[in-house]
């Protein structure tokens, strides 16, 4: 397959690719990403110079350049969008430009191309809060709370809309939270393991009781390959890591990990309209695809952590483009 990954340059997105090309010889990826702040080329450095991978810089919303890309391949996986939750809340309009209308943009183009096959990659945050019990599922009415999670959420039913409305081959994926190597700083794990390294005190929000069901990137990256390549048409996949964590439990397992004291907390004021749970519910994915978390949370929160104490010179200019200490 000739896939055109957007946003391939962040952190998911480079993930993603560098899994396609280490698995599969005869594929070949074109990786369209507009290099915001969260995005950097260099995640992809060591593809450079195979015939495989092309970088294209460009903007979704470009429809003269989406346009000739798409007519050029067989796939579209689409990864491109803001996902900073308190980003937001201080400037939502960058979200619906980018994250709605340039998924309508991708979706025109791969309908006027004979209805290229497209697969869009969104979040658990579309379905809102859950309390104490119950898991999100691909039958969970949607309920975002955020600027963020409402434009994820149109984006998802634009692409719904183009499968009933004009057959578009598509396929959606929910995910519960990352984490891993590439991800950029101002997220909650690579904040606080790169806070620490600084001799920085980590911030966390309220009482840090919120919970969130933990996924390590490669195992999802697996799930969304699965989904391309085996899906139904028309059908979502929910993709968890079977590792609900409370924040201050998550931050826990990180102080111990870089052998740090609880006095390199700081309590901070919570999250205007904080979502209190997450929790996926995987089985249509494990059933219908044979897909499984392969990585426990405890061995990727090592990985996770050996590998930004390991590249401190790939985070350290990145962390400079944070406004101020924010957290997921």
């Amino acid at each position: 397959m000739k896939i055109l990954v957007t946003g391939g340059a962040g952190f998911i997105g480079s993930n993603y690719i560098h899994y396609i090309l280490n698995t599969y010889n005869e594929d070949s990826i074109v990786n369209l990403d507009k290099l915001t702040y969260a995005g950097n080329v260099e995640n992809l450095s060591i593809w450079e110079d195979d015939p495989r991978y092309t970088f294209v810089k460009g903007d979704i919303n470009d429809k003269e350049l989406v346009d000739k890309l798409v007519g050029d391949v067989d796939v579209i996986v689409h990864f491109a969008a803001e996902s900073h939750v308190d980003r937001s809340i201080l400037g939502p309009e960058e979200f619906v430009r980018t994250n709605v209308i340039g998924t309508f943009v991708l979706l025109e183009a791969a309908r006027k191309h004979r209805n290229k096959r497209f697969h869009h990659v969104s979040t658990d945050e579309v379905f809102g809060s859950l309390g104490e019990t119950g898991l999100f599922s691909e039958k969970t009415a949607y309920d975002p709370r955020s600027p963020y999670s409402a434009s994820k959420a149109s984006s998802d039913h634009f692409v719904c809309a183009y499968f009933h409305t004009y057959g578009l081959p598509i396929t959606i994926s929910n995910c519960s939270n990352n984490y891993g190597p590439y991800q950029f700083p101002e997220k909650f794990i690579p904040l606080s393991v790169t806070n620490l390294i600084e001799k920085k005190k980590v911030p966390l929000y309220g009482e840090g009781d919120n919970v969130r069901d933990w996924i390590f990137v490669e195992d999802h990256v697996i799930g969304i390959d699965m989904v391309v390549r085996n899906g139904s048409l028309g059908e979502t996949y929910c993709f968890g890591g079977d590792a609900e964590e409370k924040n201050k439990d998550v931050l826990g397992g990180i102080l111990n990990e870089m052998k740090q004291g609880k006095e390199m907390v700081e309590y901070v004021e919570d999250r205007k309209g904080h979502d209190f749970r997450y929790a996926i519910d995987s089985s249509k994915a494990k059933k219908e695809l044979g897909w499984m978390p392969k990585v426990t949370f405890e061995e990727g929160l090592k990985k996770t952590v050996a590998w930004y104490v390991e590249n401190e010179g790939w985070w350290q200019p990145l962390k400079k483009r944070v406004i101020k200490d924010i957290t997921k």
